[in-house]
């Protein structure tokens, strides 16, 4: 993959990937969950983009270009968006994951970009909210959610 995407102000001090996501999405818990199942190597932690390390950790400046979707920062430091944070997630879980991701990588950006942006503005009508409070996150994977 090229290397794109803004830069976070650190690179991330666990080496790890982070994706950040919008705590009031259903897509988004969908992906998290997705994600949870299929990372065994426990390489992607995972924040909501309205927590304290999105915060901290993302300028002002930065953190109102982004998306309110699907954010992802790389181990070096990048900030992934759209289409990329995805495709990144799906390589990052290696696998058979790695087919879509590569089929990603061939198509243009722009396009996929276009289909996500569809899928982003309706996600909120056509995936339901989750609730209010946090799911409880079994003892095992509680290490992998940073606020």
């Amino acid at each position: 993959m090229a290397r794109r995407g803004l830069t976070a102000d650190a690179p991330d001090s666990t080496g790890k990937t982070t994706v950040f996501y919008d705590g009031h999405c259903g897509l988004c818990h969908g992906f998290v969950r997705f994600t949870l199942a299929e990372d065994r190597s426990g390489a992607i932690e995972f924040s909501p983009l309205q927590g304290e390390l999105f915060s901290s950790s993302v300028s002002e400046s930065q953190r109102a270009a982004l998306p309110d979707s699907i954010v992802v920062r790389t181990p070096d430091g990048r900030l992934l968006t759209r289409s990329e944070a995805v495709s990144f997630v799906l390589a990052r879980l290696g696998g058979i994951w790695r087919l879509p991701a590569s089929v990603a990588a061939l198509l243009p950006r722009r396009l996929l970009d276009a289909c996500y942006d569809a899928v982003a503005r309706v996600r909120l009508k056509l995936f339901r909210r989750p609730p209010e409070t946090c799911p409880l996150v079994p003892a095992e994977l509680r290490s992998r959610f940073r606020r």
